[in-house]
């Protein structure tokens, strides 16, 4: 049985998200466990990535809240955060510069 990020990322990875990465921010002081980052190949496919997930996730998975726009989409499952950006968006934020360092941060350590 796949195990909730697996899910997670399957679906992603079968719907042609790209560049998918999962931060594992447990004890880390964060509000989530997880922050999945995926990148869409352009605004229209962001949208659809978010259809894909909530059609093969839902019942299993609640959605607690969906932060909508066409270049990033970010998708609140409680303890799981997923970002769906477009390539530009992804690389104008730099998410991932930032969940690594606080994924890797140890305790007492000053981001």
């Amino acid at each position: 049985m796949l195990t909730r990020l697996e899910k997670i990322t399957s679906v992603l990875d079968k719907n042609k998200a790209e560049a998918i990465e999962v931060f594992d921010l447990r004890d880390k002081n964060y509000f989530v466990d997880y922050a999945i980052i995926a990148s869409s190949l352009g605004s229209r496919h962001t949208l659809a990535l978010l259809d894909h997930l909530k059609k093969d996730l839902k019942p299993a998975e609640k959605f607690n809240h969906v932060d909508e726009s066409g270049d990033w989409i970010v998708i609140d499952l409680g303890d799981v955060l997923i970002h769906i950006m477009t390539p530009e968006y992804r690389v104008k934020y730099d998410m991932e510069s930032f969940l690594t360092q606080l994924a890797t941060k140890r305790e007492g350590d000053a981001l």
